[in-house]
């Protein structure tokens, strides 16, 4: 809004993670017992409170549920200092996504949806977003009921608001039209190198897997004139596209113990950088510190602060 600095705004759902630590993941039919079990404020929450954490005001636009995790979803952001803007979804509690993490730091997700899902374009829009905010886009919400609302909404934003789309798994299967009016809106693509992929081939036809530098110019190819392409790469870090250029980040390699969340934390921290107006170099640089770290700690939230950002930077650089 006029006046006001640059914040971020999510419009993806918050759920609750359900993380159990298993030795292995059961064969079909089979049986596993837990080491550990452990709840957490996740998804979106994961993403505002890293970007909360390196000094943004930020908003969670989307549904919350009545009701234990309902509960726990304000709870978290709102020690985190994220306000949520539209009203509590009555009598549905926010919906759950179990994790079955195994010692590789490897997770595999059940969800089951809630109130998350109850988005509407007067619900997102008080949010209230004006130039110069980022309103971050979850692949996942253009699947099913969501994806009207969130379209429609998405397509009646002011001027000098920078759309930024985390696709997910599900971007490159949806239809063309959707795909088509998403990809239209969207000023800065953020994934990883799997997803970007994917949407290379799309671009480009089909054929072989291309070169993670290449993967990042073809879907730049797709997007309006002048949008960024940040893919990540793992402990490898990530690549920029810009301006027909694209240019290497480089990551850094740490013993992983809990990888969920990681990604969250790496686009949490770029989108904050994007609303400060940080050069692209350094942003995606602070994002790769931010996925470097929070792997190195259990739960989904636990992206670091800009100051341990800083200091594992002089570290390390």
């Amino acid at each position: 809004m006029a006046g006001t600095a640059p914040r971020v705004i999510h419009t993806a759902q918050a759920l609750v993670d359900e993380v159990l630590e298993v030795p292995s993941l059961p064969p079909r039919g089979g049986n596993v017992v837990p080491t550990g079990t452990q709840r957490y404020a996740a998804s979106a929450v994961n993403v505002l409170l890293a970007a909360a954490r390196s000094g943004v005001a930020c908003v969670h636009a989307g549904s919350v549920g009545t009701g234990v995790n309902g509960d726990l979803i304000r709870d978290a952001l709102a020690e985190g200092g994220v306000t949520v803007s539209s009203p509590p979804v009555p009598d549905l509690d926010t919906g759950t996504c179990i994790v079955l993490l195994e010692p590789s730091a490897e997770r595999t997700f059940i969800t089951v949806q809630g109130a998350e899902r109850q988005i509407s374009a007067p619900s997102l829009a008080t949010s209230s977003p004006g130039a110069g905010d980022v309103v971050c886009v979850s692949g996942y919400t253009l699947v099913g009921p969501t994806c009207e609302p969130l379209l429609t909404w998405l397509e009646s934003l002011p001027d000098g608001v920078v759309v930024v789309l985390d696709p997910g798994a599900p971007f490159a299967d949806l239809d063309e039209v959707t795909r088509g009016r998403m990809l239209a809106l969207c000023e800065v693509w953020t994934g990883n190198a799997d997803e970007a992929d994917r949407l290379a081939r799309i671009a480009s036809g089909g054929g072989a897997a291309l070169p993670i530098g290449e993967s990042a110019a073809a879907v730049a190819s797709v997007l309006p004139q002048g949008a960024v392409v940040v893919v990540r790469d793992g402990p490898e870090g990530c690549v920029v596209h810009r301006a027909g250029e694209t240019t290497v980040l480089p990551g850094f390699r740490q013993q992983a113990v809990d990888t969920n969340g990681a990604g969250d934390a790496h686009t949490g921290v770029l989108v904050a950088e994007i609303a400060k107006g940080t050069d692209w170099a350094t942003a995606a640089t602070r994002a790769n510190v931010a996925g470097a770290i929070k792997v190195t700690r259990r739960g989904p939230g636990t992206a670091p602060t800009a100051a341990e950002i800083d200091e594992f930077l002089a570290a390390h650089v």
